[in-house]
């Protein structure tokens, strides 16, 4: 087994520190969420931290790491006898975003269950982790039922595995940690709320630092027994303040004064449920046990703020995380002094996290090098870094601009609104979802086949069938039912997949007229919000001037989608033709990377085209590419005024696929009603 970085040795990310050491501390406060750029050492500290955690008694053979002075009465290897047991470190165990549901709760097999009545049982991950840290790394990636999985298992403390009603149930506690880049999607609200904390993390700008950062990483890539060695006094009293943690913790008052101070912060910040209430006091009472202290004080409950509610005041992905300090503050200093816990002065934090001034940095290494790259660029502005949406725009109503008319700077987004669905049309078998049909390994049964590879989800009715006919030839003669593996039959079951949403969006300038692409950009908000709800990869395509560019390429960011919409200005004329061929040039790239993800092309226009020789024949030979490919299609027609030409109706007809207004894109519209995109698809079943 190789050696770990040591956890002390880490430069700097001191709340991230922090955070781990007080759910090993208390594990009861729910773990951590570690968000940050890659290259921040977000890793190498999770992966450290499980050689600081306490030693384990477990009862000896117990493959489910039962404590053995409270043995689980349910757990598949009991009943245990008291006894002998067996002292073993804690294990972190990493969950693969692309486990299957068996390698995470384990695999039952049914062949022996319906043939013998034995419950052969193959613990799974979740086993494995009992008493321990389950890492989830690149947690935002994760597919929909499994983290279903882990949020069932998150609640009950238990995992259940049933198959066609042969259920075991075994104990899985254990200490959720997850990284993430936020740049590569956000994570679902209810997988979100169940981390106890939050925690940014960012590569340092200080030289020395990242100096500090290098010289260390390479020193442990030289040799990586002696520099944990040269920690190893380091690392021992950190183990010991935890132990001595853990034990001053039940000695932790928690007086009225810091539960008026925990609950009216909660509710200043408008989180949701009582989960953060519950999950502060936790963290402030850790805190208190970690400084060594047996009442809470007000910076106790700041502190726990800061790591507890950034991620659960977010009402939706493009809320940017983080907290009001100052409002946090006065909501402190309004509330505290009610008692003999200590007001505090709410100002600094003072806690030490034991691993030396020397350490202090900003940064620290991770798995792919050291340091860490640049920070993400700030969003682009218009020249005059305000909305300019309030300013009349020159031109007549509804008409194009000139085609010298100078660059506009960027509008906001009007306020987005709930949308209609809209679906690629057949059957696909792409990744878990929530827009289109799909043949997936979850969903309503449908049918059954022979089973290609491992049984995953038996169709028993089916299985008893083929079985049936050949019981008097298999010799026969008890009530059991004599099955092979021939016999065996696969569900078939078809649920919802994701797909690529790719936006192709005019920005010319006739769609700067009378505030029509505030509309727009609200129009195209509203559809990411839609994506994200429904684990959708959005891209982004524009047109305006003399050309089409790529504004986002394919991501999982939805996010990352709307800054570049927000930060979207317009003017010049219409290549439409530009737009549509670029948005193709897209897709076939993806559908090499991805050949079993549908695509869905939303086109927002007016349906006008401008620029260059026969700007109109040019686009309508670029249209009847993707209907070609059959790839769906929706045009949003963004024409206003009281005249209008229809031009994106006949643009949705040379794609093959389907216009709505804006309007009618509403879901409480007259029109509001499930639509699906027209058109064929070549993958469709």
């Amino acid at each position: 087994m190789s050696t770990p970085f040591p956890f002390t040795a880490v430069v700097g990310q001191d709340d991230l520190r922090l955070a781990l050491l007080l759910n090993a501390v208390s594990p009861a406060v729910g773990g951590v969420l570690v968000r940050g750029e890659k290259g921040t050492a977000k890793s190498t500290a999770v992966r450290a931290l499980s050689v600081l955690m306490p030693t384990l008694n477990v009862v000896a053979g117990c493959r489910f790491s039962c404590d053995p002075d409270s043995p689980d009465p349910a757990c598949p290897d009991g009943p245990h006898e008291p006894g002998a047991f067996e002292t073993r470190p804690a294990r972190t165990v990493e969950l693969p975003v692309g486990a299957s549901e068996d390698r995470l709760v384990g695999a039952l097999d049914i062949e022996r269950a319906l043939a013998e009545g034995v419950k052969a049982f193959e613990p799974g991950l979740l086993a494995d982790a009992h008493r321990g840290i389950l890492y989830v790394d690149e947690v935002n990636l994760l597919h929909d039922h499994l983290v279903d999985l882990l949020l069932d298992a998150a609640a009950m403390g238990a995992s259940y595995v049933e198959r066609e009603g042969v259920s075991v149930r075994h104990a899985a506690r254990f200490l959720l940690v997850g990284t993430m880049n936020p740049e590569e999607g956000e994570l679902r609200p209810q997988l979100l709320d169940r981390f106890g904390l939050t925690v940014e993390v960012a590569a340092s700008r200080e030289p020395d630092q990242r100096v500090e950062v290098v010289r260390r990483r390479l020193a442990y890539d030289d040799d990586p027994a002696a520099f944990a060695e040269r920690w190893a006094d380091e690392e021992a009293a950190v183990r010991a303040r935890i132990v001595a943690a853990r034990a001053l913790l039940p000695s932790v008052r928690l007086g009225d004064g810091a539960l008026r101070q925990i609950a009216a912060t909660c509710a200043a910040f408008e989180v949701d449920g009582m989960r953060a209430d519950i999950v502060m006091a936790r963290t402030a009472t850790a805190l208190a046990a970690w400084a060594g202290r047996t009442d809470v004080l007000a910076e106790d409950v700041r502190q726990a703020a800061l790591l507890a509610l950034p991620h659960r005041r977010r009402r939706n992905p493009f809320d940017a995380p983080g907290l009001d300090e100052d409002k946090l503050d006065e909501t402190l200093e309004e509330f505290g002094g009610q008692d003999d816990t200590g007001p505090g002065d709410g100002t600094d934090t003072g806690h030490d996290d034991g691993l030396g001034d020397d350490d202090r940095g900003d940064d620290g290494p991770d798995d792919d090098g050291p340091g860490g790259g640049g920070g993400r660029p700030a969003p682009e502005a218009g020249p005059d870094g305000g909305d300019t949406g309030a300013r009349p725009e020159a031109g007549q109503d509804g008409e194009p601009q000139p085609s010298g008319a100078s660059e506009r700077s960027a509008v906001r987004a009007a306020e987005p609104f709930r949308t209609k669905v809209l679906s690629v049309p057949g059957i696909g078998e792409g990744a878990a979802g929530r827009r289109s049909r799909a043949r997936t390994e979850h969903g309503r049964t449908t049918g059954a086949r022979r089973p290609r590879g491992a049984l995953t989800k038996l169709h028993l009715a089916a299985t008893v069938q083929a079985a049936a006919p050949h019981q008097r030839a298999r010799g026969r003669s008890g009530p059991g039912l004599v099955v092979r593996r021939d016999d065996l039959r696969q569900a078939t079951r078809e649920g919802r997949e994701g797909n690529l949403v790719l936006f192709v969006v005019d920005a010319s300038g006739s769609m700067a007229a009378r505030q029509r692409m505030s509309a727009v950009k609200g129009a195209v908000l509203s559809l990411l919000l839609d994506a994200y709800q429904r684990r959708d990869k959005v891209g982004l395509v524009t047109f305006r001037g003399a050309g089409a560019e790529l504004a986002l390429p394919p991501t999982s960011s939805v996010d990352a989608a709307a800054v570049r919409l927000e930060s979207l200005p317009t003017g010049g004329r219409t290549p439409l033709a530009a737009g549509l061929l670029k948005a193709h040039d897209v897709l076939r790239v993806e559908r090499l990377r991805d050949p079993a993800r549908r695509a869905l092309v939303v086109v927002v226009t007016d349906g006008r085209a401008t620029g260059g020789p026969e700007p109109v024949a040019l686009a309508g030979r670029a249209a009847r590419l993707f209907a070609a490919d059959g790839v769906a299609c929706v045009v949003v027609d963004c024409e206003s005024g009281p005249v209008r030409l229809g031009l994106a109706g006949q643009l949705a007809g040379e794609l093959g696929g389907a216009a709505v207004t804006l309007e009618e894109l509403r879901a409480d519209s007259i029109a509001g009603l499930v639509k699906d995109v027209q058109g064929t698809s070549r993958r469709a079943a």
